[in-house]
């Protein structure tokens, strides 16, 4: 018997990606529901049965494809554990969270980032009048 590991689209389906450029922007016109240091949420409510996902770390916050590679995971990670109502949200890396002469990732900054992503998704149940279309 061999095991199988999921894939990501097994994991994160693309019904609950954010993928079309409309629609990245259309959530990008509102304000930003929440920050913290590092990233900025971003949120409107949807008429789907689900929330939605975009992720967006820009190669100058995050030189190494590394640590974007980690940031995107833990964020898809943590949102598919929180419970959301039915929203498309983005979360943007909005700082730099290290350099290319640092450590591309360590345990440290991969809990921080877990910490701060987190307090987005905890906060986005509560967040007032967020769903403005």
């Amino acid at each position: 018997m061999t095991d199988v590991l999921p894939t990501l689209s097994t994991l994160f389906p693309r019904d609950r990606r954010i993928v079309k450029t409309d629609e990245f922007s259309s959530v990008f016109r509102l304000r930003p529901v929440h920050r913290t240091e590092h990233f900025v949420l971003y949120a409107r409510r949807n008429n789907l049965p689900h929330a939605r996902l975009g992720v967006v770390a820009a190669k100058r916050f995050a030189p190494r494809a590394v640590t974007r590679n980690t940031i995107k995971r833990a964020t898809r990670e943590l949102f598919r554990q929180a419970s959301l109502p039915a929203v498309d949200c983005i979360v943007r890396l909005s700082r730099p969270v290290n350099t290319k002469r640092d450590a591309a990732t360590n345990s440290a900054l991969k809990t921080a980032l877990r910490a701060e992503l987190t307090q987005l998704f905890a906060f986005l149940p509560n967040a007032p009048a967020f769903a403005r279309k």
